[in-house]
């Protein structure tokens, strides 16, 4: 008060609870806006409603044009992966594209493979995969790598929409409390990143110099601050895939494939040049790891790294860190690597981690939190929208609260009892410590920017007895942004 001056403004919040911005430390965000137009398959729970979802955005479409869309899990209707055939019938005159949730795989009708030129002689791409029938035929279905055969011939979206989508998807996180995301782009294995690079130029760049920039953001591409809405923060890269697309990699076999360990996406000996070179250069290096093998390979590289490059502060990231080896944990507090992990992944895998990978396997070294923490490790949470939604309130509460399934306790370590403001840390100061921001967001402190959001209790107790799932209001530079 001692500061309130003439111009001052002052806003009175009767004493609501207010933490600082959150920050999603995993997302895609010109992606996620682009699929919020796209046909939504998230929730669909049988082949029927699949296919329906699929007819009603006939609709709109003239004859030729794409139909895309993404968030099928077919662990919602009992395992079964989709077919190609499943839609044929519906589309004859418009090639379709639907992303499985994770985005590791998506099924194409036979249309878009007939433009894509995948037959049955078409051979697998070094890491991925050309799902086939018992006849040798394409089921429609690609992973990974596999995918840019028809990502290829999908025309470009044009800048116009890439621009809305940008501003689209920031509203809505808005919504949510974010204020500062960590973007990953439109990249995945096998692709080109000139998306990554006109997403920069054409969106991003447009968006700061027209003043259209509603949330903070650090592109994953390249070490500098650009202007206090855009920070270039490094480079990403795959290790292996998902475990909903049976891509992940692990030390033993998947349950219903036993010759199937999983893909590793990304040679090797490449991953460890090109991160060593990045290192050298003082460029932050992220890489994607699920499965138990993956994650171990990458923190090998990480410590081989840091035995030719030197000590310093470059904090590491693994993406994901989902399963673990015993000890593997202990290895993440030793090295100082951030585990940027996903809370709501653990919902999206609670009904498949066991059938994919067995019962002890899942329960022993899955979504391994409380073990990561006890282990000095530092996590950073995130959505990977629009793999799962933007939710950090959700991620806090999940993390906080025990997770139950029909009355019994998941094997997956989620802490059930701590301080939601500890819990709330995962979700400001940590990420922006995994992003290098700590100096300037994360906390309400002296010298940050005033980004925060307001909460609809009264009290931390309150806050601790019963989570929120939504925000009063969220402020950016000291403005109301939302709503």
């Amino acid at each position: 008060m001692d500061l309130v001056g003439q111009e001052t403004y002052v806003l009175n919040l009767n004493g609501k609870v207010v933490m600082p911005g959150f920050i999603d430390s995993h997302l895609h965000l010109i992606y996620g806006g682009l699929q919020m137009g796209q046909v939504e398959l998230r929730g669909v729970k049988s082949q029927e409603e699949f296919a329906r979802k699929v007819k009603e955005a006939l609709r709109d479409k003239l004859h030729g044009e794409w139909i895309l869309g993404s968030g099928w899990n077919n662990d919602l209707w009992g395992g079964e992966l989709p077919l190609a055939s499943w839609i044929d019938g519906i589309t004859p005159d418009n090639p379709v594209w639907l992303s499985r949730m994770d985005g590791h795989m998506g099924l194409a009708n036979s249309l878009a493979l007939k433009i894509a030129g995948i037959s049955n002689s078409t051979c697998d791409p070094i890491g991925g995969a050309i799902v086939k029938t018992l006849e040798g035929e394409p089921s429609g279905l690609l992973v990974d790598s596999a995918m840019k055969l028809v990502l290829a011939v999908i025309p470009e979206v044009s800048i116009h929409d890439r621009r809305d989508s940008l501003i689209r998807a920031s509203k809505y996180a808005l919504t949510r409390g974010v204020t500062t995301v960590i973007d990953f782009g439109r990249f995945f294995p096998g692709t080109s990143v000139d998306h990554i690079w006109q997403d920069f130029s054409d969106v991003y760049q447009w968006a700061d110099s027209s003043g259209k920039m509603l949330i903070r953001d650090l592109i994953q591409e390249k070490g500098r601050a650009l202007s206090q809405w855009i920070h270039l923060g490094g480079v990403k890269a795959f290790a292996d895939g998902s475990l909903g697309s049976s891509s992940a990699l692990f030390y033993e076999p998947y349950e219903e494939d036993p010759y199937s360990y999983g893909l590793q996406v990304t040679d090797i000996n490449w991953l460890q040049n090109a991160t060593l070179h990045s290192d050298k250069f003082g460029l932050q290096v992220a890489i994607h790891a699920i499965g138990d093998k993956a994650n171990d390979m990458v923190l090998d590289m990480y410590n081989t790294v840091v035995s030719y490059n030197g000590m310093r502060d470059r904090r590491f990231r693994i993406e994901h860190a989902q399963h673990l080896v015993p000890g593997s944990t202990i290895r993440f507090g030793e090295q100082r690597i951030i585990a940027s992990v996903q809370p709501d992944h653990l919902l999206d895998d609670a009904n498949s981690a066991e059938r994919k990978i067995g019962t002890m396997r899942a329960q022993r070294g899955s979504y391994l939190f409380r073990s990561l923490i006890d282990s000095d490790a530092i996590l950073a949470f995130g959505s990977d929208w629009p793999v799962a939604d933007i939710n950090p309130l959700g991620a806090i509460k999940l993390h906080y609260t025990e997770y139950l399934q029909d009355g019994k306790m998941l094997g997956f370590q989620v802490l059930s009892c701590g301080l939601v403001k500890l819990e709330g840390s995962k979700s400001t100061i940590s990420p922006a410590y995994a992003g290098f921001l700590d100096q300037e967001l994360g906390s309400l402190s002296a010298d940050k920017y005033a980004d925060f959001v307001v909460l609809p209790v009264d009290s931390w107790d309150q806050l601790a007895g019963d989570l929120p799932t939504t925000v009063l209001a969220t402020y950016v530079n000291g403005k109301q942004a939302y709503p």
